[in-house]
């Protein structure tokens, strides 16, 4: 067993129990590593200690009960192992930037720490070649889109924290909430029936430290309606990076994942990721689907193919 599959071990045996109590001990004998070695490759391999990677995960399971109002606060906190209501509050806060009474009463949009797939960091595919797993199937492959396409829908910008992906920094998800700006006035938006809808990061004017994201509906070529924002999807050669998940909330929870081993797959291609990033949803699809279209250059030599 090599040892991300040790460590994997584990990470899918606290998933499964992540109300219980763990000792570092037992998840080491699992492992079947010695117990220094086991807590140097957890950090190492999960970019979080064990006792920290065990609250944040409880933390994300507890925010499935913090939005049905007849679950109690401290009951919560007990079930997942804080003790009482204020040592709970304390962590949520600490994590998310605000309380869980305040999160119940106006439950914003919110970035977890996710359970780590390690298994993406160490199997590499070719163009074209699916990759399943954890009930995700993955795959990538070029594509020349000749027209740009056009999108409606919402603008705003959002604080950008270089270095950590999507999964690794919880906290509010300030794209989320521009998400959900732009589902509050979708059914205005003059969208082309069986059109797509795009969020894309970029860097649009934002101010130091930000960026800007936009939100919006596939309308007609050239169409411009002063109600809503715009944004076009240039004529280029893009990496599409399509994801199939068995259903909406896994592939909302694998995200970070994607787009984590995305960056590694353009890496091992000698290839890098410029300008801005759209995700594509397929809103009509009989399957949950998603496409990410990234522009890219070589890194040897900066451009792309001739």
């Amino acid at each position: 067993m090599q040892a991300w599959e040790a460590i994997q071990k584990t990470l899918d045996y606290l998933e499964e129990r992540i109300e219980e109590e763990h000792q570092i001990e037992d998840l080491a004998d699992i492992a079947a590593l010695s117990l220094f070695y086991y807590q140097r490759l957890f950090s190492r391999l999960v970019k979080k200690p064990v006792r920290e990677y065990i609250k944040l995960r409880r933390l994300a399971r507890s925010r499935e009960m913090l939005r049905d109002k007849e679950n109690r606060i401290l009951d919560i906190a007990i079930k997942y192992g804080f003790g009482g209501r204020e040592t709970f509050t304390r962590a949520f806060k600490q994590t998310y930037g605000l309380t869980p009474a305040q999160y119940r009463d106006k439950p914003l949009s919110l970035n977890d720490f996710d359970k780590p797939n390690l298994l993406l960091n160490y199997t590499m595919i070719d163009e074209g070649v699916p990759l399943i797993s954890e009930g995700l199937v993955l795959e990538y492959n070029f594509r020349t889109l000749n027209d740009p396409v056009t999108f409606l829908g919402v603008k705003d910008i959002w604080r950008f924290k270089p270095g950590k992906m999507l999964g690794e920094r919880p906290g509010i998800d300030e794209p989320g909430e521009i998400w959900n700006k732009f589902f509050s006035i979708r059914k205005n938006i003059p969208r082309l029936p069986g059109g797509r809808i795009m969020g894309v990061s970029y860097h649009g004017g934002a101010p130091a430290g930000y960026s800007s994201y936009f939100v919006g509906a596939e309308a007609e070529p050239g169409t411009a309606d002063l109600r809503f924002a715009s944004w076009c999807l240039p004529a280029r050669e893009y990496l599409v990076c399509g994801f199939e998940a068995e259903n909406p909330a896994m592939l909302r929870a694998s995200l970070g994942k994607m787009m984590k081993y995305t960056r590694l797959w353009l890496k091992k291609h000698g290839l890098r990721a410029v300008e801005f990033f759209p995700e594509i949803y397929y809103p009509d699809s009989k399957i949950t689907y998603m496409e990410m279209w990234l522009p890219f250059i070589y890194r040897d030599c900066g451009s792309g193919p001739q």
